[in-house]
């Protein structure tokens, strides 16, 4: 399949060679975020913009930071919708905002062609293994035909509802994530200062009901103190920010999610934007005046 691939950075680039390595032609855009030149090849296109990619491309895949970087990548001048013919597929990969997301549908739409939300889960780790989580939003008979592209990049694929509920669901498990960051964060300051050796109690941890996926791999960086990113900091404080705008709209009181986004500032105001999450610990650190590894 000839697919436009657009934003290759830790998350992008990986799943760009996943679906190169299935066999598919990506074309890239110089205009927008240009690809590294190992994607680039008789199965790496590079064209001048995003409008020249959607012309190419049967799927256009958008792989962007943020909310105004996919909106700059579907409308400005020379943009993906002045490419776009009915048939053709806008799939965007991002984790954005699912209000603008059900306006950026309308507009694509409009065009002729489909679009279906995407967002993924799973880190860098998850798009070099091809084992992201993938929470669609859009048509059914959409989601079929895109479908064995996603799994190429990821294992747990699921069509969660009409344009923007991708969106709405990868809020949802930013929430999780990060309350869960902030949990095992506490749980080893409290052990450490304690005097109990961290790693050890970490360790005792993964044997029972506190088991988790976040105590294996983000305690395990938190005891090491390995904070590159994975996923940085600033995009999980963008997420959480997504969360609580929506629940501002909603009318809904997440308490836990404005607290653990005040940690992600406290880390941030260190000087720890570009941090892996997991260097939340480092807030909690601050305040309590107490490094769980001894530094």
């Amino acid at each position: 399949m000839k697919i436009g691939f657009i934003g290759t950075g830790i998350m992008g680039k990986p799943m760009a060679q996943n679906l190169q390595k299935a066999g598919h032609t990506l074309y890239f855009s110089e205009h927008f975020m240009p690809a590294p030149a190992d994607l680039l090849g008789d199965n790496g296109i590079a064209l001048a913009n995003p409008k020249a990619v959607a012309e190419a491309a049967e799927v256009i895949i958008i792989m962007v930071p943020d909310t105004p970087q996919v909106e700059s990548v579907l409308f400005d001048a020379n943009g993906v919708t002045d490419g776009l013919s009915a048939g053709k597929v806008v799939v965007d990969m991002s984790s954005i905002s699912p209000m603008a997301t059900k306006g950026f549908a309308k507009r694509v739409n409009e065009t002729g062609a489909q679009y279906l939300d995407a967002p993924v889960s799973g880190g860098e780790v998850g798009a070099i293994n091809a084992t992201l989580s993938i929470m669609v939003g859009g048509d059914e008979a959409t989601f079929e035909r895109v479908k064995p592209l996603f799994e190429v990049m990821g294992k747990n694929i699921t069509l969660v509802g009409g344009n923007g509920d991708g969106q709405t669901c990868k809020v949802a498990n930013q929430i999780i994530v990060a309350l869960n960051i902030e949990a095992v964060a506490e749980a080893l300051v409290f052990a450490s200062k304690a005097g109990a050796n961290p790693a050890k109690v970490r360790e005792a941890l993964m044997g029972g009901f506190a088991s988790s996926k976040i105590l294996e791999v983000h305690g395990e960086r938190m005891v090491k103190g390995t904070f590159n990113p994975g996923f940085r900091i600033s995009l999980h404080q963008k997420d959480l920010n997504l969360a609580l705008d929506g629940a501002r709209e909603l009318g809904v009181s997440l308490p836990n999610t404005a607290g653990t986004q005040e940690l992600f500032n406290t880390c941030a105001a260190l000087g720890g934007s570009g941090w892996d999450h997991s260097g939340l610990v480092k807030a909690l650190e601050h305040l309590a005046n107490h490094n769980i590894r001894g530094e």
